[in-house]
């Protein structure tokens, strides 16, 4: 179905900072609305129910996996994640910018039911830096570590998947280039004639 809203879908590795970007994206930017997803996942930090992430059991999760609740969910390091068919639709089709911050596998997923979805990318300068942000977290075990760096190998090769890569080596540059990716998204014909129907219509533009 085509929306009159714009729909950025967010992927990286752990540890290549997708969250922070998304996080300063929505403070710039009043028109980026967010997404909050489900995850099986205990909080972690000063993460707050229904703010970051919606935190329901593993029952609660298949529940709403049988339910067809979800347009994309996927399991990352062992724990489950999904996106709210409800909450995305209703969103877009308001004329509302929506950003999720999903992996790989969600994003793809999401490509395939909103074609107009654009998919973008975030990489780590270097493997080095990526395990300096893992372990400079403090939150997980050397051998969770290990997982993650395993896992983000699998993840980047699929880059290649994805409309738009970000190297996040200077957050604000990287920053910057994620602005200018919603703003020519915002400005592509096919938006512009989705958000602006009544002035395409008055020009006589098809």
């Amino acid at each position: 179905m085509d929306y009159p809203g714009n729909l950025f879908v967010v992927a990286a590795p752990s540890g290549a900072g997708k969250s922070s970007l998304v996080k300063a994206l929505k403070a710039a930017d009043a028109q980026v609305l967010p997404s909050v997803s489900h995850t099986t996942r205990p909080p972690r930090g000063a993460e707050q129910h229904g703010r970051e992430y919606f935190f329901v059991s593993d029952a609660a999760f298949d529940q709403m996996v049988q339910n067809n609740q979800f347009i994309e969910w996927a399991e990352v390091h062992g724990r489950r994640y999904g996106t709210s068919r409800e909450a995305i639709e209703s969103r877009i089709a308001a004329g509302g910018d929506v950003v999720l911050e999903i992996d790989f596998q969600g994003a793809l997923q999401i490509k395939r039911l909103f074609a107009n979805a654009a998919l973008v990318f975030i990489l780590p300068p270097s493997w080095d830096e990526l395990r300096a942000r893992l372990e400079g977290r403090g939150e997980d075990r050397p051998a969770v570590i290990e997982v993650r760096l395993k896992n983000a190998a699998v993840e980047m090769a699929q880059a290649h998947e994805f409309d738009f890569v970000i190297i996040n080596d200077v957050f604000e540059t990287a920053l910057n280039d994620l602005k200018a990716i919603v703003q020519a998204q915002r400005l592509k014909f096919v938006a512009q004639r989705r958000a602006r129907a009544d002035t395409f219509s008055a020009l006589g533009i098809v």
